[in-house]
């Protein structure tokens, strides 16, 4: 007979949204079940967030050795040893791993099963013959897999995605990557600085998402580092030939074959929903996920979704947004609306391209008179000392000066866009940035000269720029 739980909640998936419901309850004192048929931490930890920036890391480390002569050090080869990169890679991983373990959890009085959970009903979750949890509340976490694309010969074929790429313990000597997105692209970066050569295939157009002249800043410096990217780049079939993988193209002109050692499938992601038994659970969902209201409730009242599953922007700092939503109503009954307006996003490229809010397109579709306020690096004395000067941030706002989005490619893009995120979330006007005083040098005064522009419309000469740049360290 299974045993019998009634928890207040009961969580489905111990990835970084599950986590943050369970953590946040049980310090709440609220009886919690969190169930989880993998590893604890889910993607981020274990497959997505944190191998890809422990990767992204070391090929970053590997090309400070060929990009120094500018500061008088002689460039050399760097002696890449890819296990070590590898052991680096799960050293992390591990080092993270007790914030989120089994342990931790039930120190914090979670009750954490291992297992695959399936609705019954539509009040009751079981997880095998051993388990059967009737709670008041679900919140279903189960994020998302890779999306392998329907492509002739790949079930017959080799190839890795985002979720096994980090077991490789040998460098791929020719890596083909098929996806031009941020996944595809941030790795074939890493993966060319650490010594593989890359050909990239997409479909559309890489980072067709992003700002398109942001976005050719990066695929520009892809190139320069040896990256080659084909788009548009039709996919006809893969084949294994002896120990080598061939990419059949269509085109035109005819077929094209791109050979390469490894492939690796970066197509995006779908949300995890199967086995869940939501048609039992009268759980509406489809392709893209299951459906929720701005609250996260699903057409079950019971039951809450968070992250990747909703089909929402697939980012862990979405599913830890999500879930604070699901605390507030579910426990406090706090009314809560979902925006995804202030999501900022992140590519991990070097150089890093960061965006929040509305892009200048978007802008122009929903008002009628817009400002674009611009500053380059190149015009920045830190990004200067640093040798960081390829890139720019632009700032987009209503003719009154209020802030509506950002885009930001460069250096630190990523650590410089929480700045204008917390703008767009307040609805804070341009004038709160052209008035602050920024630490000098630093990268930040690139968003303060940007604001400052908007005072300035007509000012163009680089004499007045420097007089700008001199009255801003002024305070």
């Amino acid at each position: 007979m299974a045993e019998r739980f009634t928890p207040d909640l009961c969580v489905i998936g111990a990835g970084s949204g599950g986590l943050s419901v369970a953590a946040a309850a049980a310090a709440l004192g609220v009886p919690v079940v969190l169930i989880e048929k993998g590893k604890m931490g889910g993607d981020c930890l274990n497959t997505g967030c944190v191998p890809s920036k422990a990767l992204i890391a070391a090929g970053k480390r590997a090309e400070v050795f060929r990009s120094s002569t500018a500061f008088g050090i002689k460039a050399v080869r760097p002696n890449i040893e890819f296990f070590r990169v590898n052991d680096h890679v799960h050293e992390v991983i591990a080092a993270i791993a007790p914030n989120d373990s089994r342990e931790r959890f039930t120190g914090l009085g979670v009750k954490v099963i291992a297992g695959e959970a399936r609705f019954k009903d539509a009040a009751t979750v079981v997880v095998g013959d051993e388990f059967e949890i009737a709670a008041r509340r679900f919140v279903v976490a189960t994020g998302s897999t890779p999306a392998v694309p329907p492509i002739p010969g790949l079930d017959q074929t080799p190839y890795l995605t985002s979720d096994t790429v980090f077991e490789a313990r040998e460098r791929p000597k020719h890596l083909i990557v098929i996806g031009g997105g941020t996944i595809g692209l941030e790795l074939a970066q890493a993966f060319r600085r650490l010594g593989s050569d890359i050909t990239v295939l997409e479909a559309a157009q890489p980072l067709a998402k992003e700002d398109p002249e942001a976005a050719a800043i990066v695929l520009d410096q892809l190139v320069r580092e040896g990256v080659v990217i084909r788009s548009p780049a039709k996919v006809a079939r893969v084949r294994r030939v002896r120990n080598k993988i061939e990419v059949v193209l269509a085109g035109e002109a005819g077929e094209e074959i791109v050979e390469g050692s490894d492939l690796l499938i970066a197509t995006g992601r779908r949300p995890t929903v199967e086995g869940l038994g939501l048609d039992a659970a009268g759980i509406e969902h489809d392709r893209s996920g299951i459906k929720v209201d701005s609250r996260m409730r699903t057409t079950n009242k019971k039951v809450y979704a968070i992250g990747d599953v909703t089909g929402s922007l697939q980012f862990t700092h979405v599913a830890n947004y999500h879930a604070g939503l699901v605390i507030r109503h579910a426990l406090f009954r706090l009314p809560v609306k979902a925006d995804d307006n202030a999501i900022p996003r992140v590519t991990f490229t070097d150089p890093e391209l960061a965006h929040v809010g509305l892009s200048e397109e978007g802008a122009r579709e929903r008002a009628k008179t817009i400002r674009v306020l611009r500053w380059p690096y190149h015009e920045n004395d830190r990004a200067q000392t640093e040798r960081e000067t390829s890139g720019h941030i632009k700032v987009i706002t209503d003719k009154k000066g209020k802030v509506l989005g950002a885009t930001i490619v460069g250096a630190a893009a990523g650590e410089q866009i929480t700045t204008w995120t917390l703008a767009i979330a307040q609805g804070l006007n341009i004038r709160a940035f052209a008035g602050i005083v920024v630490p000098y040098p630093t990268l930040s005064e690139i968003g303060k000269r940007a604001a400052m522009s908007f005072y300035a419309p007509r000012l163009g000469s680089p004499w007045l720029r420097r007089i700008l740049g001199w009255l801003q360290r002024l305070g």
